[in-house]
């Protein structure tokens, strides 16, 4: 799949199958997600690939929506030392992007409680959790959530003023 289509074609999925992502898949989620650029190239970003279950169970109530992170083959936090929330969305939207061209879907996990998150992930006290990736090939018996349908092109692009 041309990067282009997955773009453009990548929705969120909360639902997945058990099938494990094979590690090269998974290599190169993550490789995407360390290659994302970052402000003044402070590469301030950093992965923990939760695969300890105590960890990620303790983690995911500090967050609204996080029970999806239990039940996929794979998910990751986004840790930053003082990085900024856009080189955040960076990482994760290539770990979403590389992921779904390899039709992995994936769901990104807000937290809340970073006090929570800190101690779930061992994180110091200077780190703090970005956001939280699901990923997980979709589960086709599920059916999909209807999409909404994004605003037209003209209502949205404005060339030289608004």
């Amino acid at each position: 799949m041309d990067a282009y289509t997955a773009i453009i074609g990548k929705r969120d999925r909360r639902e997945y199958t058990s099938q494990p992502i094979p590690d090269e898949v998974r290599h190169r989620i993550l490789q995407a997600g360390r290659m994302a650029g970052s402000s003044s190239n402070n590469q301030l970003g950093r992965l923990i690939v939760l695969n300890d279950r105590g960890a990620l169970e303790a983690l995911a109530p500090a967050g609204r929506g996080t029970a999806t992170m239990l039940k996929a083959p794979l998910s990751v936090a986004i840790v930053t030392q003082g990085g900024s929330a856009f080189d955040v969305g960076r990482i994760a939207q290539n770990m979403m992007v590389a992921a779904w061209a390899d039709s992995v879907a994936s769901c990104p996990q807000g937290v809340q409680d970073q006090e929570m998150a800190r101690k779930a992930l061992g994180l110091p006290n200077d780190y703090s959790v970005g956001m939280c990736l699901a990923f997980g090939y979709p589960d086709e018996s599920v059916p999909k959530r209807e999409s909404r349908p994004r605003l037209p092109f003209d209502e949205v692009v404005h060339w030289g003023r608004w």
